[in-house]
């Protein structure tokens, strides 16, 4: 893959496939990024693409002009877009970054990646065989804190890092069955939707997962409310996570270690600050280190920079989410899935 050059291409053009409110946070970040530049917004109605684009977000309102295209296919083929964002529903990831892919973009696709293994797979050989950058959008590596978390662990503040536990949850009591949470056509859940986060912490911090038993609630419309997972780690390390949709949760995220714990202050998907105790003696008689890591404009910039120093680097892929790593983690949701029984329409 060659590098972009700043000399030839000053300021990456930004495409997003995705009129929702994913792809509005999305480009909000961008407006924080001085050398992107968003140029085109697809969707499957060209109305909805321009209304994204004409919408009022106060400081963040788009001022440069950008294309408003009718459908994927346009705006993949738009020959000034050199990064496509993907925030579709779930079911669409897979036809959409071929599109992309084929076309010689670059992709950033969001969580959860594929819905399965078989597709996650499929994408990354395609990337492979064309040379394209292609990147999962887990923007929860990226933020100050995970950098400044991987640090501390790397130079031993807790000891040998042993367990991760995390949970994320809310009540989607008030939600219609048509929703993207709960309706299976759309590959509802709570595992697929946010139960991605305890998953890729633990592999974070922990490194490669080597087994995992599951356990789920399923609701009405047959997907997972609440599920359980417990994880064992190549190292022989142990990791715990939980995603419901049937209760809020505290959101918070703890690695212990044979020296010390870090808690990540809630939500730890969104870290800001962590807290970090180091020694042996329980919690409550232990200092604790407060380390204040808040991330600039909204907390998708700093997946944005991670994108962009790739490709400048002339990068096929993120060395902090490697796509060997995406396809497996998939592929462990595939397990946790057949484990409680949970299959999608077509698969």
């Amino acid at each position: 893959m060659q590098a972009l050059t700043t000399s030839a291409r000053p300021r990456i053009g930004w495409g997003l496939v995705g009129a929702g409110g994913i792809s509005d946070a999305h480009a909000r970040a961008l407006s924080y990024v001085p050398e992107a530049r968003l140029v085109a917004v697809g969707s499957r109605d060209v109305a909805k693409a321009q209304a994204f684009i004409d919408k009022p977000r106060g400081d963040e309102s788009i001022t440069e002009p950008v294309r408003a295209h009718g459908s994927y296919q346009a705006l993949v083929d738009d020959p000034e877009v050199d990064v496509v964002y993907i925030g579709t529903p779930h079911p669409d990831h897979a036809r959409t970054m071929a599109l992309a892919l084929a076309a010689g973009k670059a992709v950033l696709c969001e969580k959860p990646f594929t819905l399965n293994r078989r597709e996650a797979e499929s994408a990354v050989a395609l990337a492979r065989r064309h040379g394209v950058f292609l990147m999962e959008a887990m923007w929860m590596r990226y933020v100050p804190a995970m950098v400044e978390l991987k640090r501390l662990l790397a130079e031993g503040a807790i000891g040998e890092p042993v367990s991760v536990s995390a949970d994320f949850g809310f009540s989607a009591a008030g939600l219609p069955a048509t929703h993207r949470a709960l309706a299976p056509e759309l590959a509802g859940g709570g595992l697929l939707d946010i139960g991605i986060y305890p998953l890729n912490l633990a592999a974070f911090v922990l490194g490669d997962i080597v087994g995992v038993q599951a356990d789920a609630e399923l609701g009405p419309t047959g997907v997972d409310v609440h599920t359980v997972f417990n994880m064992r780690h190549a190292g022989g390390q142990r990791s715990h996570g939980m995603s419901s949709l049937r209760a809020t949760t505290p959101c918070r995220a703890t690695i212990l270690g044979t020296n010390g714990s870090i808690a990540i202050t809630p939500p730890f998907y969104a870290a800001q600050q962590l807290r970090v105790s180091r020694g042996t003696r329980p919690w409550e008689e232990t200092p604790v280190e407060i380390v204040d890591k808040p991330w600039r404009g909204n907390r998708y910039v700093h997946q944005v920079e991670e994108v962009h120093r790739c490709l400048r680097a002339g990068l096929a892929e993120s060395p902090v989410m490697p796509l060997d790593e995406t396809v497996a983690l998939v592929g462990w949701m595939d397990t946790m899935r057949a484990q409680f029984g949970l299959r999608y329409p077509g698969e």
